[in-house]
């Protein structure tokens, strides 16, 4: 982390020096460093110490010309992503950065003091040095003191930051925080990756919409025409046979691409709760096990992502998905109506495949914990339907695309806090629902490891006792709201008129418009044109190294 941003600081100072020389008076006006998460939060220090101790600056000077180009995004609210480095790796490594950090602190607890008197204790919560056995440096807030911007990423996170996570600082600079919704880019998410439905949208309303994508909307009457609903069902049928082909190589797994295709591709974090959809999938198990001739739409589950290498519970429920799927995948019982099928090594150039052969997006994380979510982004954009919680930008997708054309389940942010704070009993939900105690019980007895009976004990042992993330009181509403995804998918008119909507209302989720708001609510950076006749074939970059500064 050091080396990254004493690279780029010196680098940036560098070509500032060549343009003017040594008077930094406009060098915040020009310049701004957005820091993308704590990862990067020496760089305040560190630029302290480059205007101080080699260029001769005093430190009220170094000081407001470092809080006026740093600015700050938080990306999540788990505290694991929130650094705290010890004081004494600090000391070891970067101590005269350390005392930078201290000098910082002592200013800003000065301004504390100031506007609460007496109130050691909101001292004590605000400081950057968090003290105890092992003092440490909180990264995040060195981040907020510095900057003189602090954004979250969709329009909840902003809001659970400012109320909860940073509420001190809030209250002390409410003016400091912001929402900037995360967004992708239509050129890679829609032109690049799925370029038979960029041609239908294309056909319809010229290419002006791989810069401008609120164009789409204008198709939003094409939605209940029978042409256009048939075109747009041989797109979706021709990606999942492409994606068929993809998993048949990879995997050795045949899978007939006229089932829905259910997909859940992301990080595996127990927060995300993979594992409450792989006991759906069990419950889906269960009924047809006890009626094999019973009607169900038949659905392939598709599941992709990477585990941190040290984490546990994530590895585990790689395993469970497997394990459940070998088992699905081979019972006679069941075979043509459920597939279950994990994607190894998932990366871009998968997701490139998987986003437009999916019917179904699932975005089931636990109310509150996740921050914003681009997934959820790219399915929709493809024409997929969301089952989902209100988290992230669930709730600015649903509101965008409408309540009707997204299925909805599980407890809100507020309702998971007071559910917590009532004193939360898994247990009671595991032995009122016969349903859910069934699935517990099999994953418990070794049905899905017959060979290590004991091996996803952890995981119920977690459930039953904790379960941080609320997935037993959320179990009957995803479970419903899965019957209600069936039942919408038996319409193959009424889907294909949601399909059409969801990806023809995701204009505000191009990352065109989040990097406007950027450029004009932070970074004060004005659009520079580029002429295109000025393009020298023989230099390709020649027309495109055009320096852009604040202001300019």
């Amino acid at each position: 982390q050091y080396f990254l941003v004493s690279a780029s600081l010196q680098d940036t100072l560098r070509y500032w020096e060549l343009l003017h020389g040594e008077d930094y008076s406009a060098f915040a006006e020009k310049n701004c460093f957005q820091l993308n998460d704590t990862h990067p939060a020496l760089a305040i220090p560190e630029l302290m110490r480059l205007l101080m101790d080699e260029r001769g600056l005093g430190w009220d000077q170094a000081w407001d010309i470092t809080s006026r180009t740093m600015a700050y995004t938080n990306h999540t609210l788990l505290p694991e992503a929130l650094e705290r480095w010890s004081v004494e790796l600090f000391r070891r490594l970067l101590p005269r950065l350390l005392d930078i950090i201290y000098e910082i602190n002592a200013r800003f607890l000065e301004e504390v003091s100031l506007r609460w008197p007496g109130d050691n204790e909101r001292i004590r919560r605000m400081s950057l040095i968090e003290e105890g056995g092992t003092p440490a440096v909180r990264m995040a807030y060195l981040a907020i003191v510095a900057s003189y911007s602090v954004n979250g990423v969709a329009a909840l996170h902003s809001k659970l930051l400012r109320e909860g996570l940073f509420s001190d600082f809030a209250a002390l600079w409410p003016d400091r925080f912001n929402n900037k919704t995360n967004g992708v880019t239509q050129r890679r998410w829609l032109a690049a990756c799925n370029p038979r439905l960029a041609d239908v949208v294309t056909d319809a309303v010229g290419d002006g919409w791989v810069t401008d994508l609120s164009q789409l909307k204008t198709l939003e009457p094409l939605a209940e025409d029978a042409a256009f609903q048939e075109r747009w069902r041989t797109v979706k049928l021709a990606n999942k046979k492409r994606l068929a082909i993809d998993i048949k190589r990879r995997t050795g797994l045949s899978l007939d691409p006229n089932m829905l295709f259910d997909v859940q591709v992301k990080r595996i974090h127990e927060y995300k709760r993979q594992l409450l959809a792989v006991m759906e999938i069990i419950t889906l198990y269960n009924r047809l096990k006890a009626n094999p001739n019973a009607e169900v739409v038949p659905r392939t589950f598709i599941f992709g992502g990477k585990a941190a290498p040290g984490y546990f519970m994530a590895k585990l429920i790689i395993k469970l998905t497997n394990a459940v799927g070998a088992l699905v995948n081979c019972d006679p019982d069941v075979r043509g109506r459920i597939k279950v099928v994990y994607l190894p090594n998932f990366s871009v150039s998968l997701g490139q495949r998987v986003y437009p052969a999916a019917d179904l997006s699932e975005q089931i994380s636990t109310a509150g914990k996740e921050a914003s979510g681009t997934g959820n982004m790219k399915f929709s954009m493809n024409g997929a339907l969301t089952v989902g919680t209100l988290d992230g930008a669930n709730i600015e997708i649903r509101e965008e695309v409408g309540e009707e054309n997204f299925f909805l389940f599980g407890l809100t942010a507020q309702e998971v806090a007071d559910t917590k704070a009532a004193g939360y009993r898994p247990r009671d939900y595991y032995d009122n629902n016969a349903a859910l105690r069934q699935v517990i019980d099999q994953i418990e007895s070794g049905l899905f490891c017959p060979g290590e009976p004991d091996l996803f004990k952890p995981l119920v042992e977690s459930l039953l006792n904790e379960d941080t993330y609320l997935l037993l009181a959320d179990y009957q509403a995803y479970v419903d709201a899965q019957d209600r995804v069936s039942e919408a998918y038996k319409d193959q008119t009424s889907w294909t008129k949601m399909s059409i909507l969801n990806a023809l209302r995701t204009a505000k989720f191009s990352s065109d418009r989040t990097i406007a708001e950027y450029c004009s609510e932070i970074w004060d950076a004005k659009a520079v044109p580029i002429e295109l006749q000025d393009y020298n074939p023989d230099r390709p970059n020649a027309a495109l190294r055009v320096p852009i500064h604040r202001g300019s």
